[in-house]
């Protein structure tokens, strides 16, 4: 039999090649970034040649990189798939899902009775880390994102179509100058999540304000942090109508009366193989018809 390097050099290798930097591999797989860079190393000389082009803040495979990924990922991720599936057990279906706090507050925690009900053989891993779509097959099944667009090569189904709504607290509206036109974002700080950026370009090219510059710009990676700092009065928060409507927040209000489509949709998204299992099959049905129910409800 041929010797192989060692299964966690590998494992690193792809780890890092997925995710673009040392630290985020090293969170994923638990591993402090020496001891993951060591393990890269070990792979490299096992095969006597540099995997990556090493930059400041990022590990970016090189050509012998991009090819050894390629021909080695596909089986570690049917590696992972056959450790599962024996360690799943007959009766239970265990689907690990890489979904957003918010959706998961607001959407998916909400019905989960219902799934419960229909497949209770179903159980959920629920992972709100950060990089889910790039985390597929490694550690996730399935993911629920927050995207403009999704990679070609992942099968995606699109959940939802929403408008930018700009959230504040109502103190705002109910001062003796109220917040009533888009030109006083220049007097307010907003509130933007780190994955909708383009949502205030969007919204300031509908308004007729291309040119206008807030006051400052806030970033965060929480949803529920972004509805919270708004309604204490921190900024004015660009989210979504959905985002508004199931917060059902008293403290808040929605400004301004502009109508904009935002660029960013939730997805639910997968590796195509992956729907070959059945719990994300299950699953995916369930969501989507949920959702697709949710929509008649309100139009």
């Amino acid at each position: 039999m041929r010797r192989l390097p060692p299964l966690t050099a590998i494992e690193a290798f792809v780890a890092v090649a997925r995710l673009g930097s040392v630290k985020a591999a090293a969170q994923e797989l638990a591993l402090s970034a020496p001891a993951l860079s060591r393990r890269v190393q070990t792979l490299e000389r096992f095969i006597g040649r540099p995997l990556f082009a090493r930059r400041h803040q990022a590990m970016v495979p090189n050509a012998d990189g991009e090819r050894l990924l390629a021909q080695i990922a596909p089986a570690i991720d049917q590696l992972s798939d056959a450790v599962e599936a024996m360690t799943s057990g007959d009766e239970v279906l265990r689907l690990r899902l890489g979904v957003l706090p918010l959706f998961a507050s607001q959407r998916l925690f909400p019905r989960l009775g219902e799934l419960r009900t229909a497949h209770p053989e179903l159980h959920l891993d629920i992972d709100t880390a950060a990089h889910g779509i790039t985390r597929l097959g490694e550690g996730l099944d399935a993911v629920i994102a927050l995207a403009r667009d999704i990679d070609p090569a992942l099968y995606a189904h699109r959940l939802d179509r929403n408008k930018v709504y700009v959230i504040g607290a109502r103190a705002l509206v109910e001062r003796a100058d109220p917040v009533v036109r888009p030109e006083q974002l220049s007097r307010l700080t907003v509130l933007l999540h780190r994955e909708m950026s383009e949502n205030l370009t969007a919204w300031r090219q509908a308004a007729g304000v291309p040119d206008v510059e807030p006051a400052a710009i806030d970033l965060f990676d929480s949803g529920p942090l972004m509805l919270e700092a708004a309604a204490q009065g921190l900024g004015v928060a660009f989210m979504h109508e959905s985002h508004y409507l199931d917060a059902n927040d008293p403290r808040l209000v929605p400004l301004f009366d502009v109508e904009v489509t935002s660029p960013y949709s939730y997805w639910f998204v997968c590796r195509p193989r992956a729907l070959q299992l059945k719990p994300v099959r299950l699953f995916r049905d369930w969501l989507v018809g949920t959702l697709g129910a949710e929509r008649t409800t309100q139009a």
